[in-house]
């Protein structure tokens, strides 16, 4: 049961209409499809509160389209955030996109175990150890960030770690209010959701 509920679409200002259309423009295209879900429940939430969605949608447009991360990079750091805050409408957003992205569906069932597994190239390894580092300190430990900066650019190594700040944010907003995921999401929820 949400807590907030998404406003209905035609609830909506003329002015987050436009801004959102454009949003989704950006990042997915015109129009949703079975590989590009809507998130019309998160929008139709952060559509009651216009003076904030809008300059968070601004900032997230980046970390979804003009990010310096891979595509692959970003998805598998959404979804270990995910993984971490048990966030399900989350997972099954970016298990959508992290297909498309390029992660097998072995990779992304590995997320949610071990980030030191042995399977992972070392520096998916890096980025995922960073994730539980940053979620749990508040800071990426001296001997992954060598093995980040080896690899990544400065640009990168910011990217990577407000991608996790951001996504972090994001489950909190999604679990505190009780946004729940539309239809099409369901079949990609975590199992213990699922039910």
């Amino acid at each position: 049961m949400p807590r907030i509920s998404p406003l209905p679409k035609p609830e909506w200002s003329p002015e987050m209409t436009a801004f959102v259309d454009g949003f989704r423009s950006a990042v997915i295209g015109k129009k949703p499809t079975q590989e590009n879900q809507s998130g019309s429940h998160l929008l139709g939430t952060l559509a009651r509160y216009p003076a904030l969605a809008q300059p968070f949608l601004t900032f997230n447009r980046h970390l979804l389209s003009g990010t310096s991360l891979t595509a692959r990079q970003r998805e598998l750091l959404v979804l270990r955030v995910a993984h971490l805050r048990q966030c399900g409408y989350e997972w099954a957003q970016h298990v959508i996109l992290g297909e498309r992205a390029g992660l097998t569906s072995e990779e992304i069932a590995r997320i949610s175990g071990e980030p030191t597994a042995a399977q992972w190239k070392p520096l998916d390894r890096a980025m995922l150890a960073a994730v539980d580092e940053l979620l749990a300190d508040g800071i990426i430990a001296d001997v992954t960030w060598t093995t980040l900066s080896g690899e990544l650019t400065e640009d990168q190594l910011m990217d990577l770690v407000f991608t996790v700040g951001t996504y972090a944010m994001v489950a909190m907003t999604l679990r505190s209010f009780g946004i729940e995921p539309e239809e099409a999401l369901r079949p990609y929820l975590p199992d213990q959701q699922k039910g």
